[in-house]
């Protein structure tokens, strides 16, 4: 919603522009385009910056030849989008231990145009990072007669660390949005809400034969142990 914002912003500078620099350039409106920071007149060599525009747009507001300079506001409103996916998770449990290691770990995405891919790619491998955190190791404990928390540093508190994780398998099939102007969907939150889920059922389903029907999180090797020899 950000970015479409800012692009209908950008749309109607550029037309504020456009006049400005007509102006400037000694040409018709419908004659200028801009591109790379420059308004430049069809089929000549004639060209003006965007900055020198927005500063002559200025100059003429407070001469009072034109009634408004550069600077704009604009707004979108825009439904909700909804980007899809598939999260994958192969892992391997130690049934004297409970120790849940992940062997391989699968993601595709739907995130309608992608904008910059290199950056989509590392901020889905975080939200996984996260999600696997959430699913196997972090965990808030509070003592239980007086209510203190036990786990309140780093010392206490189990992050994911490099050799918590797997290397990650990341694809895209990505369908624009046709309620965005801009053809994207969100994908903040992508990682971390497909991997707790893709874990704990991997989980499951690798005890399943065991007898093992649930596992709350974080599914810790404890807890893990404890399901199996609680199921017989």
């Amino acid at each position: 919603m950000t970015g479409g914002a800012i692009a209908r912003c950008a749309e109607l500078v550029l037309e504020k522009g456009k006049r400005v620099a007509a102006m400037l350039l000694q040409a018709q409106e419908a004659d200028v385009g801009y591109r790379d920071g420059k308004f430049s007149v069809t089929g000549s060599a004639r060209e003006v910056s965007l900055f020198d525009v927005a500063e002559r747009a200025a100059e003429l507001v407070r001469s009072g030849t034109i009634a408004e300079s550069l600077d704009t506001q604009a707004g979108i409103k825009v439904p909700s989008s909804f980007p899809n996916g598939c999260h994958i998770a192969e892992v391997e449990i130690d049934p004297d231990s409970g120790v849940t290691t992940i062997l391989r770990y699968t993601v595709v995405d739907d995130f309608g145009v992608t904008i910059n891919p290199m950056m989509l790619e590392g901020q889905v491998h975080g939200g996984v990072v996260q999600g696997i955190g959430q699913a196997l190791l972090e965990e808030t404990v509070y003592d239980n007669d007086s209510g203190q928390l036990l786990s309140g540093t780093f010392m206490d508190y189990a992050m994911p660390r490099a050799d918590n994780l797997p290397n990650f398998s990341f694809t895209t099939r990505n369908v624009p949005c046709k309620a965005n102007p801009l053809g994207v969907k969100g994908a903040g939150e992508a990682g971390a809400v497909g991997a707790p889920p893709a874990l704990i059922n991997a989980i499951v389903d690798a005890l399943h034969h065991k007898g093992v029907r649930h596992v709350d999180m974080p599914a810790t090797p404890s807890r893990v142990w404890q399901a199996l020899h609680a199921a017989g």
